[in-house]
């Protein structure tokens, strides 16, 4: 407004003078105005709280808490300094605080991959009621976040959550295929015990017969095994489909704990890493989450050959085999087909993969131009190969899931329920 009065000024002197006269004003008031905001060293303070560690998926909740120490109402714009991970420059809250007074604001995250997070300052622009001038605070200390798999989602998963799939088959007994027994104690021969049980060296000691008393063995081994491969990077809402195994893995590690099985993992690209002994001790779910933090891929193609012959060595007891994988074409299955029906021996395999959920909309959407009905076709072929491969796994008698990539986590726990109230291992 002053530099229009000074333009009108060089042609009506009177308003020339008035220019002078506010130019003047506002000359003090800036000086004003620089005075209250720094004869306060420590005008205002902000004081960032983050979680032990981010969930990787999941909104994380950032709370800043703010104290105005001047003795006016203080405008502010603070600019948060994120880790680069999520690719924002302009993350600024414009706030009005009382003299004296404290205000906390929240904001949430979502970070889409794991990894380690470095949160910067906290930059702050103070200004007065005059705002003729502008103070800048760099507060705040840098510091590293871990992102793990998907934590704030286990209580979602809690095995309570699940009862309708545990009580919809019912109470009937059925035959527990490949179970094993557990010694229990050495006792003496009564009839109708299992001669094959003797304990011969017992019986000599006693000079009379002695068996072996074994129980079944209620706890099962249940291993997941992510495929580290290429197809495993494609990415639906932001996350990869490795990203989604790994969430998942963790939830179902802990529904397993819960039902007092052994939870172990393990992941392979060209070779076996990040193995996890299946166990059921204090420390086993922190131990997974560990290794599923630090699961990285090199787009190597998969080799399934490698993953049947460390699993035939270190897995002796017939165990629950959960392998995330990712299988887009029946001539892609039957390449490893052969090993997974080694692996179908001696363990209950089951084999999830994922529905390109991105299909459905071009089977959907209608078709204006010879084109669309191109899509269509081809879209619908693509998930009619998704079904085969379900009825060729089947036939060999290996479990499979298809689910979508958002409904992995729950739709892989419902089939490990269903499949231990069948009895199925």
């Amino acid at each position: 407004m002053v530099a229009t009065l000074f333009v009108v000024g060089f042609f009506a002197p009177i308003v020339f003078e008035i220019a002078k006269v506010l130019f003047f004003i506002l000359i003090v008031l800036t000086f004003i105005d620089i005075l209250i905001l720094y004869q306060t060293k420590k005008g205002i303070e902000v004081d960032r709280y983050l979680p032990e560690r981010l969930s990787n998926g999941d909104e994380n909740k950032i709370s800043l808490s703010i104290k105005n120490n001047y003795p006016f109402v203080a405008h502010l714009s603070l600019i948060e300094e994120l880790p680069y991970q999520f690719q924002k420059r302009d993350f600024i809250f414009t706030q009005i605080i009382q003299k004296k007074a404290d205000k906390t604001i929240h904001y949430k995250l979502t970070p889409k991959e794991r990894g380690v997070y470095l949160f910067g300052h906290i930059n702050v622009f103070a200004n007065s009621g005059l705002q003729l001038a502008t103070k800048k605070y760099v507060l705040g200390t840098e510091k590293e976040l871990k992102c793990y798999p998907s934590f704030l989602r286990l209580k979602e998963f809690d095995i309570k959550n699940f009862n309708s799939s545990t009580t919809s088959y019912g109470s009937k007994k059925v035959r527990r295929i490949g179970h094993s027994l557990e010694f229990e104690q050495i006792k003496e021969y009564v009839s109708g015990d299992d001669i094959r049980t003797l304990n011969w060296k017992a019986t000599a000691k006693r000079n009379q017969l002695m068996v072996n008393q074994f129980v079944e063995e209620r706890s099962q081994s249940v291993y997941a095994i992510i495929d580290k491969g290429r197809a495993m990077q494609m990415t639906f809402n932001g996350l990869s489909l490795l990203d989604y195994a790994v969430n998942a893995t963790l939830a179902i590690s802990n529904v397993i704990l819960r039902k007092q099985d052994k939870a172990g993992m393990l992941s392979f690209a060209t070779k076996l890493e990040d193995w996890v002994v299946a166990e059921r001790r204090n420390s086993q779910m922190s131990l997974i989450s560990e290794a599923l933090h630090n699961i990285k891929t090199n787009f190597d193609e998969p080799d399934f050959s490698t993953l049947y012959s460390v699993v035939k060595r270190k897995i002796t007891h017939r165990s629950l085999l959960i392998l995330f994988t990712n299988f887009e074409t029946i001539d892609g299955l039957n390449r490893q087909l052969p090993y997974l029906r080694a692996l179908a021996k001696n363990h209950l395999v089951l084999v999830v993969f994922f529905k390109n959920t991105e299909l459905d909309a071009l089977i959907d959407a209608e078709s204006d131009d010879i084109q669309g009905v191109y899509d269509s076709i081809i879209a619908e072929k693509f998930m009619y190969e998704k079904k085969r491969i379900v009825n060729e796994l089947k036939k060999y008698g290996i479990q499979s899931v298809l689910t979508k990539p958002q409904d992995l986590t729950g739709d892989t726990i419902n089939k490990y329920l269903e499949l231990k109230s069948r009895g199925l291992f």
